[in-house]
């Protein structure tokens, strides 16, 4: 008979005393009067790009799944909330659900960007699909005003994103998803803050939402990765309905040795969450990526490449012999559809958005979906497209997302780029009249009067004097 194994906890228990504590006073106690005017332009503009993709997000295959999903369960009967880009209303953590499924829908939402070497560039989590339906639901429901909802939305974008940065990389390269998993208490926090919890409440809101946290990276390129963002919104929201009530939890989720950083991550950097909330804030550093094509984050520095490529040579499809695409080999593991046959697998496909950007010249929304995927001369341009581990971006270290591209041309020649960093990255920012662009794609996509899209983008750029919300939300339902 052999003997129990034992088990040792990594983590030091005199370690992140009081982390949770500290985290839900800032949720709590953070003024307006702190956040800094370009913080707050940044964070509109994530607002406005999540509204248009939570519009263009209703119409896809899985909002209608969804939106039949809540009409069939009886809960869009009489809701306070709105469910974006549709007639139905339903209760808070319900209108959260869809439209944080409708956010990621398209893999088209913004992503938090890492720079510890440790950790994997454009790998941590997608920060406005979790927070921003809870904070717009909530808002809504209590008829509070644009500024309060802006508020919200900071906190918990920062918690979620600190969240993400300080948990051992395992937790991610191991296969859980981070939007999922640390975008479930920044939804609680963004609830929390607007339904006036007490820091007590809100450790316990907080520890509520850590045991429903949950998402793993082997289903990206399914429905269940979008599935993950509504649910870490809904589950967010949940927490405050039950730490509000009395529900008891660890007052410590955080820190503790049997908590979230121990448990899905075996470890943390105390030093990349203690006193840095707020301080700064994570749009302004290391900043977040706003997308201009509607695929994973890891393809956008080649595509942005690509397309200079393609129109400073005039470079066409049948003038290509084959194109060599080289990164880190982080980048590959995450790209992991070679040989796609729909749009969700296109979406992590390096080879797709090569082979359509020389077909097409541009990938957006119309260009991501199964039948452009299934054409025939789509899938033999995925034959041209090599895509592997280049020992150059290897190299250049997992901070940064090199790509090298090599396009040997019918003519014997070989035409050579490279790019660390693409469109929409706070190196090569979108500014908000071209996050308006990508918002009227978005709902011109959905069928929505050109109109009412430009009201929307018109009251967002000033969200911080909209006195209700619900203002806000008429605009957004049919």
């Amino acid at each position: 008979m052999t003997s129990p194994v034992s088990f040792t906890p990594t983590i030091d228990p005199t370690k992140g005393v009081d982390l949770t504590a500290e985290a839900a006073r800032f949720v709590l106690d953070t003024e307006a009067s702190s956040v800094p005017d370009r913080v707050g332009d940044l964070a509109r503009a994530s607002i406005l790009d999540g509204l248009g993709l939570a519009l263009s997000g209703s119409v896809a295959e899985s909002g209608e799944i969804v939106h039949d999903y809540l009409a069939a369960t009886g809960v869009t009967g009489s809701g306070e909330t709105t469910v974006i880009g549709t007639g139905l209303r339903a209760a808070p953590r319900f209108a959260a659900f869809a439209n944080g499924v409708a956010i990621h829908a398209d893999d088209y939402d913004d992503t938090q960007l890492a720079v510890a070497e440790d950790r994997v560039y454009g790998l941590l989590t997608h920060p406005t699909a979790p927070v921003l339906p809870s904070a717009l639901a909530v808002s809504e429901q209590l008829g509070l005003s644009g500024a309060d909802m802006l508020m919200a939305y900071l906190v918990g974008v920062d918690l979620e994103c600190k969240i993400a940065e300080a948990i051992s990389p395992r937790h991610y390269q191991h296969g859980f998803h981070a939007t999922a998993t640390c975008g479930t208490f920044g939804s609680a926090a963004a609830a929390s803050r607007l339904r006036g919890l007490t820091v007590e409440q809100t450790q316990r809101a907080l520890s509520i939402a850590g045991s429903q946290s949950a998402g793993l990276r082997e289903n990206f390129g399914t429905m269940t990765k979008p599935f993950h963002a509504g649910r870490s919104s809904e589950s967010g929201v949940v927490a405050t309905d039950f730490a509000r009530a009395g529900w008891s939890a660890s007052p410590e989720i955080l820190e503790a040795p049997r908590g979230f950083f121990q448990a899905a991550g075996g470890g943390y950097d105390e030093g990349a969450i203690r006193g840095t909330l707020g301080s700064p804030w994570t749009f302004d550093s290391p900043g977040v990526s706003i997308k201009p094509h509607p695929s994973g984050s890891l393809t956008h520095p080649g595509m942005t490449e690509m397309l200079r490529l393609i129109h400073a040579h005039d470079i066409r499809m049948e003038d290509v012999v084959r194109v060599r695409v080289g990164t880190n080999h982080n980048m590959p593991n995450a790209l992991i559809h070679h040989r796609p046959v729909n749009e969700l697998q296109a979406k992590f496909s390096m080879e797709f958005c090569m082979a359509i950007l020389l077909l097409e010249r541009r990938a957006g929304l119309n260009e991501f979906t199964d039948e452009v995927v299934l054409r025939p001369d789509v899938q033999e341009a995925l034959g041209k497209v090599e895509f592997g581990v280049h020992p150059e971006a290897e190299a250049d270290g997992y901070a940064k997302m090199t790509t090298i591209i090599d396009i040997e041309l019918t003519d014997g020649r070989t035409v050579s780029g490279r790019a660390a960093f693409g469109k929409g990255s706070p190196a090569d920012p979108m500014d908000y009249s071209e996050v308006a662009a990508k918002f009227h794609e978005c709902a011109e996509f959905a069928s929505w009067d050109r109109g009412r899209a430009q009201a929307i983008v018109d009251m967002v750029a000033d969200i911080q004097s909209v006195a209700d919300v619900r203002d806000l939300t008429a605009l957004l339902q049919r």
